[in-house]
């Protein structure tokens, strides 16, 4: 097929060809200028007044004009976009949309200016569609465009001059720096933080108050940015300097703490992140992190962030590893710990500046003054032409029968107006207004309103006037306005400042690396409360020989060991469980008493069955002394510890009859005394040789002859007391009750006595007496043998103060205020 050519047209007898000579660079010049001013004036860089990009003072703009208060309905986002962009904005719906939901989000902007319904996304995730969404203006936006119809900005036309909008909005907030900003121009840029509404405020009335503040004056009001979703700010003089300069930087740190996330792992919790940081950001750097080996020590990361508790990312630390190390590591491989350069660049009279904290704060200042200044002069016009109307109209009415007469003899409107004028002596704008009056504004009442009314408005035209004539009264009034924007729309600080906390660059760094990774098996103690508390101290001094009063709670066991270490747990069914050291948590050095407190509970470290309860602790080391066990039943036994399977955690040491449960245990020698006392009041103690050891599934031997209907309540071992060594006195302490009453609800009465007060006796013998018993008072409720002097305390750890020492072994007791729950 043959291909046809199209035949040009002819060209016109008068046409003259032209050809303008231009030079390229000059015209590439030329309009780099005119694209790098457009982009800079008028899309990257907020005003510094009103803190606000032209399309989000359109946003703003066009919302209030829709009448979209925050006490009306949601409408459509798309509707806003489209009205945005139909009327102000040349742009696309893709641009305003974007900054119509950063408006809204809480996590962007420390005062959001839009209430947004529907999906406005998240730190990780993107909005909804626009259709999809709805939108109004949040309370803070209305003092942002309160007063648009007073006449307090100046307005310009819109990209096609059909309709005005205002050139910059009054900013009742100081929105720079409360929301802080961030864009990108040709050939600059700006990124600014947030800070506190309550503090920024402050500073601004302190500057109004006082226009010769320095910047340190206002720094004790602004002490550094308030990020919206917290965390920490490490390094404050970065920040310094970008209150100064304008340009600066500081590092952003993640809430966190190490907590036990399961009984037997730590782990760390992270509740807040860094500015415009999500979790599954930091999720994936982990990952990435743990692959290439960088991070160690970290078995999972699960995100259990939900509405009702906020975010909460829990990092499982494997058993061994030092968590605060783990976390250190956290801290320089993932965005845990982030970086904000501060870059204060904003329009000041249409050009870009760079300011530091006073000069946005002037700035700021100086357009409220100038704002209250045209809205008092708008309202003062306002008000004088009223009280001139309305003092025609009582002229009119104090005489209407007259002004009557004149109308009807007037041929016409504008003869009666002229007519009005000449016979009371009216203005042009006095005579119409009479000429408009309604017959009901003729009553006595209509006259006594505008009497009154005129009274009102001679008393705000005099205060507007004061006003306009006193810079004092009118700064005087910009900051009370300013108080109470804060105290409407203010929060409490959410960002805590740390002038330093080992991360602010290269050589806080590396010293990060210090802190060991693994925890080290350095000797330590174990540590069994009174109120089932498990712990270990963090050194190898021993603990009961520190201090003459524990903080909280009593020691009922201490056993030495590492602390990568194992030990077991002897349990009332007479099982020794296997108890790693790494999962007890370390109570940090003192000089003083250990407090308790910071332990773990039993059963959140250990499986124990029903009903089973842990009595004391027992060393699993091959050369430790045999563990004596006392029974309910009378029964004691010694086996050696060492002899524990190494692939069970859990395994029986003696074999109980049915009913019987093991009431006490220790490490004893040939050297130490068995100690039982009964439920009757009866104590025998003897030498521990006489009881020979036996393997794991023996029964043991008879200890203690007991009555029918009695059982043992105290088991112990005691070492042989050194002569003269009065530290090392064993004392006695029996609490006697009532059988009948219920566990735990009667004090009792106590009595302490000296342990070499009782003589020994042969085992399997029924002892000697040592309480007597009153009236309502039938058998032991505890009984403690120990070194002195004793503690007891309640169930809740409070101490209680026990009687002085009673020689008398078959002594009272004598009343307790509150039960004992443990002594130790």
């Amino acid at each position: 097929m043959a291909r046809r050519t199209a035949t040009p047209a002819p060209l016109p007898e008068d046409f003259t060809e032209t050809i303008v000579d231009i030079d390229v660079s000059t015209e590439m010049q030329g309009s780099f200028l005119e694209y790098a001013y457009s982009v800079i004036y008028a899309r990257a860089l907020p005003d510094a007044r009103d803190g606000l990009k032209p399309v989000q003072r359109r946003i703003l703009f066009q919302m209030a004009e829709m009448g979209l208060r925050p006490d009306r309905a949601h409408v459509k986002s798309a509707r806003v976009v489209g009205e945005v962009m139909g009327k102000l904005h040349p742009h696309g719906d893709a641009s305003i949309y974007d900054t119509l939901v950063r408006l809204a989000q809480p996590f962007a902007l420390r005062l959001p200016l839009v209430d947004g319904h529907g999906n406005f996304g998240s730190l990780d995730d993107g909005p909804a569609a626009p259709r999809y969404t709805e939108a109004r203006q949040a309370p803070a936006a209305l003092v942002m465009t309160t007063g648009l119809d007073e006449d307090v900005v100046d307005f310009v036309p819109n990209y096609d001059n059909k309709l005005m909008q205002p050139e910059v909005l009054p900013a009742a907030i100081p929105n720079l720096l409360v929301n802080g900003a961030s864009g990108i121009a040709v050939g600059m840029a700006t990124n600014m933080a947030p800070h506190n509404l309550v503090e920024v405020v402050a500073a601004a009335r302190h500057l109004v108050a006082h226009p010769e503040a320095t910047l340190e004056d206002l720094m004790r009001f602004v002490p550094g940015p308030d990020l919206p979703g917290g965390g920490k700010i490490i390094g404050l003089d970065g920040v310094r300097d970008a209150y100064r300069t304008g340009r600066g930087a500081f590092r952003t740190r993640a809430t966190s703490r190490i907590e036990n996330v399961t009984p037997r792992r730590k782990g760390v919790v992270v509740t807040e992140l860094p500015s415009m940081v999500g979790p599954e950001r930091v999720i994936e750097k982990i990952k990435e992190g743990v692959q290439a080996k960088k991070l160690t020590g970290i078995t999972s990361v699960v995100d259990l962030t939900d509405r009702s508790h906020g975010l909460r990312l829990v990092i499982e630390v494997k058993t061994g590893f030092n968590p605060e190390a783990v976390l250190e590591q956290l801290y320089r491989y993932t965005p845990l710990e982030d970086a904000f350069n501060i870059n204060n660049v904003a329009l000041v009279d249409g050009q870009p500046r760079t300011l530091g904290l006073r000069e946005l704060l002037v700035v700021w200042v100086e357009h409220r003054i100038d704002v209250v200044r045209r809205r008092s002069r708008f309202r003062l016009a306002k008000r004088q032409e009223r009280l001139h109307l309305v003092e025609g109209l009582l002229v009119a009415i104090l005489d209407i029968d007259e002004v009557i007469q004149v109308i009807r003899t007037s041929d016409d409107g504008d003869a009666a107006r002229t007519r009005l004028r000449d016979v009371f002596d009216l203005s042009e704008a006095q005579a119409e207004y009479i000429l408009e009056l309604r017959l009901r504004r003729l009553t006595r009442f209509s006259r006594i309103e505008l009497e009154k009314e005129q009274s009102q408005l001679a008393e705000e035209i005099a205060e507007l006037e004061a006003v306009l004539a006193d810079d004092a009264l009118l700064r005087t009034m910009v900051s009370d306005e300013m108080a109470e924007v804060a105290r409407l729309h203010g929060t409490p600080r959410r960002t805590i400042l740390l002038d330093s906390a080992g991360g602010g660059g290269p050589v806080a760094a590396s010293a990060r690396t210090a802190t060991p990774l693994e925890i080290e098996d350095t000797p330590c103690w174990a540590l069994l409360s009174g109120t089932g508390l498990l712990a270990r101290t963090s050194d190898d001094r021993p603990p009961a020989r520190v201090g003459a009063r524990h903080k909280h709670d009593v020691l009922r066991t201490v056993v030495p060991t590492t602390t990568r270490g194992e030990i077991g747990a002897v349990t009332s069914r007479g099982r020794l469980v296997r108890l790693p050291m790494l999962d007890l948590p370390g109570l940090p050095p003192t000089d003083g008493p250990p407090s308790l407190s910071g332990g773990v509970p039993v059963s959140e470290v250990l499986a124990l069955l029903p009903g089973e309860r842990v009595i004391a602790l027992s060393s699993l080391d091959q050369g430790a002394p045999t563990l004596a066990l006392g029974t309910a039943s009378g029964v004691v036994k010694r086996v050696a510890p060492g002899d524990a399977p190494s692939n069970k955690d859990a395994w029986d040491v003696i074999a109980l009859k049915d009913g019987d449960e093991v009431v006490g245990a220790g490490a004893a020698t040939d050297a130490d005394e068995l100690v039982l006392i009964s439920s009757e009041a009866s104590l025998l103690h003897f030498s521990a040789s006489s009881v020979r050891p036996q393997g794991r599934a023996a029964a043991g031997m008879a200890g203690m002859k007991l009555p029918e209907g009695q059982q043992v309540v105290f088991f112990g071992v005691t070492a042989p007391v050194p002569e003269g060594a009065d530290e090392h006195e064993y004392a006695v302490v029996t609490v006697a009750g009532s059988r009948s009453a219920l566990p735990g609800t009667q004090p009792g009465a106590v009595k302490t006595t000296p342990l070499a007060a009782y003589p020994g006796k042969g085992r399997a013998t029924g002892g000697v007496r040592a309480h007597r018993f009153l009236k309502g008072e039938d058998t032991l409720l505890l009984a403690w043998v120990g070194l002195a002097p004793p503690r007891a305390v309640g169930s809740a750890g409070q101490p209680l103060e026990l009687p002085p020492v009673d020689p008398r072994r078959d002594g009272s007791g004598v009343a307790l205020p509150a039960p004992v729950h443990a002594i130790g």
